[in-house]
């Protein structure tokens, strides 16, 4: 059987709300006769005669009447498919948007894009889920609206990303530690009792690496699963937590921050989201959300 032609449905639905070959003729810009093959398509296509002769008009068969419902609704349904996104309404926008994000990212930027949503529509809801790992499947699977992080070899290749900002890691200790006086070089540095973060089980980064090409290493203490459990720790004792700079500027007042005196790449933290939902206005506008209550929080720079 080959493929039904849907633009008979409308054909069909204005023949049988007319009555008449000719009105609907008139109604869909066609000439009659145009009009008139189009019913018999429809005829050989539906095995029924539709609309017949009754004196100097028609009218529909059975089954042409037990049609006339279904297929107004089926073609005012495809209008609405077919039809340009409404207006976004923010203050009547009913919705719940999930991002995951690390803690580190909910704690430093999470209180200023909630008071942005909050003005803008009082009536969407976040809701912030932990980010175990980089898999995209929950952004391909709907399961999250959202996500932040690094863009790195296990990010799906069909997920879309826009930079937020750039990072880079510091060095934070308590509020009169020994390395918040005088210079800090990598001997110093890595002299101290360290805390590790890793959210993959790996005991080994970047800085150890930085730290094995100068021929040193450093004393692991203990490894934590955040940055925010990392400066609670260091808060209270002498360890050493190498953290985010922007993503953690909220939660190191009070300490002291310091440049590591490595050469660490900074990185890139993207704004991270599946092309389902590109044209999805009401998530275009949080996306702008995130983006602006970022690049004004991440402003400016609290190392000393």
């Amino acid at each position: 059987m080959s493929n039904p032609d849907f633009n008979l449905l409308v054909t069909l639905d204005v023949l049988l709300k007319e009555g008449s070959v000719a009105r609907a003729a008139r109604r869909l810009r066609l000439s009659p006769s145009a009009m008139s093959r189009a019913l018999a398509r429809l005829r050989e296509t539906t095995g029924d005669p539709l609309l017949v002769r009754a004196g100097r008009g028609l009218v529909p068969t059975p089954r042409a009447l037990k049609l006339r419902e279904r297929v107004g609704v089926l073609v005012q349904d495809a209008e609405a498919v077919l039809r340009p996104a409404e207006k976004l309404d923010l203050k009547h926008l009913k919705r719940t948007f999930t991002l995951r994000t690390s803690e580190g990212f909910v704690e430093g930027f999470g209180p200023d894009i909630i008071a942005r949503v909050g003005r803008d529509a009082p009536g969407v809801r976040l809701r912030f889920a932990p980010k175990p790992d980089k898999d995209s499947a929950p952004l391909r699977d709907g399961i999250v609206d959202l996500e932040t992080g690094v863009v790195g070899k296990t990010t799906g290749p069909e997920v879309r990303a826009q930079g937020l900002f750039r990072d880079r890691f510091i060095g934070v200790v308590r509020a009169g530690h020994p390395l918040a006086k005088g210079r800090i070089t990598p001997a110093r540095f890595a002299a101290g009792k360290h805390i590790f973060v890793s959210r993959r089980g790996l005991d080994k980064g970047p800085i150890d690496e930085a730290l094995t090409a100068l021929g040193l290493q450093r004393d692991i203490a203990t490894l934590v699963g955040g940055f925010s459990t990392a400066l609670a720790l260091a808060r209270d004792s002498d360890l050493i937590a190498s953290v985010p700079e922007r993503h953690t500027k909220r939660l190191r007042g009070g300490m002291h921050s310091f440049s590591l005196p490595l050469a660490i790449p900074e990185f890139t933290v993207s704004l991270l989201w599946h092309p389902r939902l590109d044209a999805d206005p009401a998530h275009r506008w949080l996306r702008g959300c995130v983006r602006d209550a970022c690049v004004e929080k991440s402003t400016g720079s609290s190392t000393k």
